[in-house]
């Protein structure tokens, strides 16, 4: 039997041993509503990425898609951040309006026309007092980013006024949408995302409405649709958010570490998203789409059948808001 003195080197070198383990990682919970194929999803594993980096590999995120910590409900995931139930979330505004309705002043049908407009209000002044609203409700808004134009789908026959429209079911994500397919005299249903695809392939909808580059291209609904109407009628940014609660327990340099890895990540997410974008229209022709872009006086006509919903909403919303982002666009210089 060895004696008892010389099991001491032995116990010291594993309590040596024990102090020395480093001390492990913050790892919290992001969600978010789209695919893993996505920009959404790439720009999450950047900010996962870049918050291992700037912090030594003592914060990170483990990223959670299509909603499944909110069981599906891409509604819901910005309520469960505000309460702290979910640490950060990456969504789209649209998707935000059940909590905050102010949020839908970014998607007032044809506020903007082009991306300089876009960055001019919402990486502005404007897009500042949407965190401002955002920070009531337990969330700060750390950055945003893009999911894009809002394009239309559909199986049916090329769109190319409102009148191709009128009955068919269109899959949409919001309330506003609800207005404006109504207002052209279809039939708009409120399906959840991860719905959509199945909805579309059995026949349940006819057609949805989405962003090429983000959206229509990398979830493959070519597989599922025929047409594509570039109608630019909506925009819609996406943020990175964090739960106030948890926000506010963080010393000043974890918070500088955390927002300059969510500025850099949307960064590159709006970037992603744009060339997606640019040739996203090759590839949805490439796979056998008819492509339809509206001229000018085939767009205006939109415009005159949903400016009813657009003064609606801008009521609801808060006219001083809408005057905001409208000064914004106006006062965007000309390219």
């Amino acid at each position: 039997m060895m004696p008892i003195i010389k099991k001491i080197p032995l116990i010291v070198s594993v309590l040596t041993a024990a102090i020395s383990v480093p001390a492990l990682a913050d790892t919290y919970r992001l969600t978010h509503n789209t695919s893993d194929a996505t920009s959404w999803q790439k720009g999450a594993e950047k900010f996962n990425e870049l918050l291992k980096q700037e912090s030594d590999g003592d914060l990170g995120v483990r990223i959670f898609p299509n909603a499944v910590l909110s069981g599906g409900d891409q509604m819901k995931q910005s309520e469960m951040v505000g309460r702290g139930d979910i640490d950060f979330v990456i969504t789209s505004a649209i998707n935000v309006t059940p909590l905050i309705p102010q949020m839908a002043v970014f998607s007032l049908p044809y506020l903007f026309s082009n991306y300089q407009e876009v960055d001019n209000a919402i990486q502005g002044s404007p897009g500042d007092k949407m965190k401002d609203v955002a920070r009531e409700h337990g969330i700060e808004i750390l950055a945003w980013g893009e999911n894009g134009f809002r394009e239309l789908t559909n199986s049916v026959k090329p769109v190319e006024s409102p009148d191709d429209l009128k009955g068919m079911k269109i899959r949409v994500a919001g309330p506003m949408y609800i207005d404006v397919f109504d207002a052209l005299g279809a039939n708009p249903q409120q399906i959840q995302w991860t719905e959509t695809f199945s909805a579309l392939q059995q026949g349940v909808v006819d057609g949805q409405e989405n962003p090429v580059g983000s959206i229509i291209v990398p979830q493959r609904l070519y597989e599922v649709q025929k047409y594509l109407t570039e109608w630019h009628y909506s925009y819609d940014p996406i943020f990175i958010g964090v739960s106030e609660e948890l926000w506010t327990s963080w010393d000043e340099k974890t918070q500088h570490t955390v927002q300059d890895a969510a500025d850099q990540a949307m960064q590159y997410q709006i970037n992603l998203s744009r060339e997606q974008t640019k040739s996203g229209i090759k590839t949805l022709e490439d796979n056998g789409m008819t492509v339809t872009t509206l001229d000018d006086d085939q767009l205006q006509k939109f415009r005159d059948a949903t400016r009813s919903v657009y003064d609606a909403w801008g009521k609801k919303v808060g006219e001083e808001l809408v005057s905001d982002f409208e000064t914004a666009v106006d006062d965007t210089p000309s390219q």
